[in-house]
């Protein structure tokens, strides 16, 4: 049961949160390998997902800014660790991790991301959560549930968003969403609150913004 103090801190975060994302956000580099990170000197929220999920679209649409996070008709393009600074000075740090399970990919190729993202879930003592997108067209699958059971063990917090919530019907949304929050209660690492949003409508991005920014504090 939600009491008028709990909405009333939800209200204030999710504000707190819309003005740390009104100030600086800017793109600082693309990493190959961990050693070219920044310091870790700030909190991370790192972004995971299949290739063509519509992470540089939510990216853009977490930080109300077009083209900061460059989406491509090429599944798979994201091949490093792109790191996107908040605030100035920096607050946090979004960092955008390769997407998984593009079939046609080479095989090295592949075994670079996922060596390239093992480094940094096991090396980033900043790292505070990892945010799973799931497109909400197409449920959690095969490969998703690897991902979540390497944080598991990787015992690293993350926590499932849905993405394109505009592309279905509000019937087939709660269905997904009741299934994907039933999955995810069976890993140990995940958040319990699965979040819905959409890029293109703006739905679920202002919760998403808080759930952000509570992980940072």
């Amino acid at each position: 049961m939600t009491t008028d103090h709990d909405e009333r801190a939800r209200q204030y975060l999710i504000e707190t949160a819309r003005k740390r994302f009104a100030g600086p956000v800017n793109f600082t580099l693309s990493a190959p390998e961990l050693h070219f990170l920044p310091a870790p000197t700030c909190p991370e929220i790192a972004f995971a997902g299949r290739s063509n999920v519509g992470k540089s679209s939510l990216l853009n649409a977490l930080t109300g800014r077009h083209g900061l996070a460059r989406a491509s008709t090429t599944p798979g393009r994201t091949q490093e660790l792109n790191v996107f600074e908040v605030g100035e000075p920096v607050l946090f740090r979004l960092i955008d991790m390769p997407g998984y399970g593009y079939a046609e990919a080479p095989r090295d190729l592949v075994a670079r991301w996922k060596a390239l993202i093992l480094d940094y879930l096991r090396g980033r003592a900043v790292l505070k959560r990892v945010l799973v997108l799931i497109d909400c067209r197409h449920g959690v699958k095969t490969v998703d549930k690897e991902i979540m059971t390497m944080l598991d063990k990787a015992a690293v917090s993350y926590q499932v968003v849905l993405t394109k919530g505009d592309k279905v019907k509000p019937t087939a949304l709660a269905a997904t969403l009741a299934a994907v929050a039933a999955i995810a209660r069976t890993h140990v690492a995940a958040h319990p609150e699965v979040l819905t949003t959409s890029a293109e409508t703006g739905e679920g991005i202002a919760e998403l913004r808080a759930a952000v920014l509570a992980a940072t504090l």
